[in-house]
């Protein structure tokens, strides 16, 4: 199985977190659906070009996070996600992005409120791109976002 994983190697992030990130991103928006079979790990090693103790380390993780489950002689499956923990997944992934954003937009010494505005534009940014222009829905203060 081919799975759209993109890796930057110029990014300061570490590759194993990269694919973890991608994978749980995969699972908990429902594009990888409970009972899914992944590459082995030797498929994926290739597939991304990273050692096998890697793609071993990403299965682990999220096997341990109850997003995967390992099968004897069978393989590696997308489990059984619960709503609570799909929600928790999906939340946990966007304020991890966010807390980076702030992370460096603090850095430079941005505003709370310039900070707001950045995240407002690169929404409608990205649902002009996505063709959702004007699906946002009522934010705080009653704004569309």
């Amino acid at each position: 199985m081919w799975m759209p994983i993109q890796l930057n190697e110029h990014s300061a992030e570490p590759l194993y977190h990269q694919i973890e990130v991608q994978l749980r991103a995969f699972i908990v928006s429902g594009q990888m659906p409970e009972g899914t079979l992944l590459p082995s790990i030797r498929e994926l090693a290739q597939q991304t070009k990273c050692s096998v103790i890697t793609i071993r380390r990403v299965y682990q993780d999220l096997e341990n996070e109850g997003l995967l489950r390992t099968r004897q002689g069978t393989g590696t499956f997308v489990a059984k996600v619960d709503d609570r923990l799909r929600d928790n997944q999906r939340r946990g992934a966007v304020m991890e992005a966010i807390e980076s954003a702030a992370d460096a937009g603090l850095r430079v010494h941005y505003t709370d409120d310039e900070l707001v505005d950045m995240l407002r534009e690169a929404l409608r940014r990205k649902r002009s791109a996505s063709g959702a222009a004007g699906s946002g829905q009522a934010g705080e203060g009653g704004e569309a976002t």
